[in-house]
């Protein structure tokens, strides 16, 4: 069963996806948002392409853990991506995502714009992975 692992951004969606047996997450894409027919047909061929049974989403609290504007954007968005792919989505805290993931970038010899257009998809690896390991160990 494979679990698909967002990052969302109004222009851009970072994904991830999990092998398989749902034990490791891998960078997929960072999809650059576009109308909402067109995204609604890309997350349905990913669904299709991948086998995606589950999805997770990024929730970005406030450091204290409280909600503000963002968390309630990728809220509605969650709840838009579940109406379309009548599949399971749930959230995951995502706070210091970015940071981890401009660590790894930074251990890289990757070059700055580069680093910024996979920024997305680490930090989308980063939640998947890490919900992942929670359902793992209970």
């Amino acid at each position: 069963m494979r679990v698909l692992g967002i990052d969302y951004g109004d222009r851009k969606i970072g994904l991830a996806i999990s092998d398989r047996l749902g034990i490791t997450a891998q960078p997929l894409i960072s999809y650059r948002r576009k109308t909402k027919k067109q995204d609604a047909d890309y997350f349905k061929h990913v669904v299709s392409e991948y086998e995606i049974k589950e999805v997770i989403v990024g929730l970005p609290l406030r450091m204290d853990g409280s909600s503000g504007t963002r968390a309630e954007k990728t809220r509605e968005f969650a709840r838009w991506l579940e109406q379309i792919l009548n599949l399971p989505v749930h959230f995951w805290d995502e706070r210091l995502t970015t940071k981890q993931a401009n660590k790894i970038l930074s251990q890289q010899k990757i070059a700055p714009r580069a680093k910024k257009d996979i920024e997305d998809q680490v930090s989308a690896m980063i939640i998947l992975s890490t919900y992942l390991e929670s359902k793992r160990t209970g």
